[in-house]
């Protein structure tokens, strides 16, 4: 799919895509991408539709995304591409518990011994192999489960090598769904990430009367506060289409010297958007129940 600067059709690409790494229909199409530095230590080491990070440190390395089981493999050529040891990932956080973000969680703690540390609202789902979630309890959906070490709450803080994440909980999409700050160090600067977990509302999700998630409107509104609040200078997320990353790398690929995710305007852009399609969906559904 062909991917423009982020205006609207930005959004609408990240949400079409996915909708189809959820359905598990993505996985037979995922391919690598190249593995790059975004800005001092922290690297994108996912595939062309799935995001995923690499922290690094002299005291071993945090990922954030498991992506499917069959993404694996990516990361780790990725990984060690970069000239990284795999088998140096001490920590495995996620976006959110969706298969595209965690399927493949048992296995790289398999490979590597590290630590899974999932936000409360979406570890008992990873512990569970998704089953349970609210919109995609079906076998199709379901993965295998994995083992969480460590259940976080809002706020809390990961640690390690001097890296010091933070876990925001902006809910909705999952009711774990996490966005993760850090501050990285970049040329003499010190720069904001913000990797957003997901602001959107899939087809199929009830935002009226959902009795399997009864405080889902409510989860999105707290979701749209937090990321408004955050400050950023890189915008990071977890499809590599929520901020545009095919033209962004081939924008660094260019010009190096000039750092493409430091986007502040775009970051406001698009969770401005995705907050006007939830606020027109929450209506059309309200609207539709009177």
């Amino acid at each position: 799919m062909k991917h423009r600067r982020l205006v609207t059709p930005a959004p609408i690409a990240a949400l079409a895509l996915l909708i189809a790494a959820v359905s598990g229909s993505a996985q037979s199409i995922d391919s690598p991408f190249p593995p790059h530095k975004v800005a001092g230590n922290l690297y994108y080491v996912g595939s062309d539709m799935l995001a995923a990070y690499l922290i690094t440190s002299d005291q071993g390395h945090v990922l954030i995304n498991a992506c499917y089981k069959e993404t694996v493999p990516l990361i780790r050529a990725s990984v060690e591409k970069l000239g990284f040891r795999f088998q140096d990932i001490k920590i495995l956080l996620n976006s959110h518990a969706h298969n595209d973000h965690c399927a493949g969680s048992a296995e790289i703690r398999r490979l590597t011994g590290c630590r899974v540390m999932v936000m409360k609202g979406d570890a008992e789902l990873i512990r569970a192999g998704g089953k349970g979630d609210f919109q995609y309890d079906e076998p199709r959906h379901h993965y295998e489960a994995c083992p969480v070490d460590r259940v976080l709450s809002d706020g809390d803080r990961v640690r390690l090598g001097g890296n010091d994440l933070v876990a925001h909980s902006t809910p909705g999409h999952t009711r774990g769904c996490t966005t993760w700050t850090m501050q990285v160090r970049d040329g003499g600067k010190t720069l904001n990430a913000v990797i957003i977990g997901s602001p959107n509302v899939n087809p199929g999700y009830r935002l009226v009367n959902n009795t399997a998630y009864p405080e889902i409107a409510k989860d999105y509104q707290k979701c749209f506060r937090v990321l408004k609040s955050l400050p950023v200078d890189l915008f990071l997320g977890a499809h590599g289409a929520y901020y545009d990353l095919p033209a962004k790398h081939a924008r660094l690929l260019q010009k190096p010297e000039e750092n493409p995710f430091v986007d502040r305007v775009g970051y406001r852009r698009y969770v401005a958007d995705r907050e006007t399609a939830f606020l027109q969906e929450w209506k059309r559904q309200r609207e539709e129940t009177k």
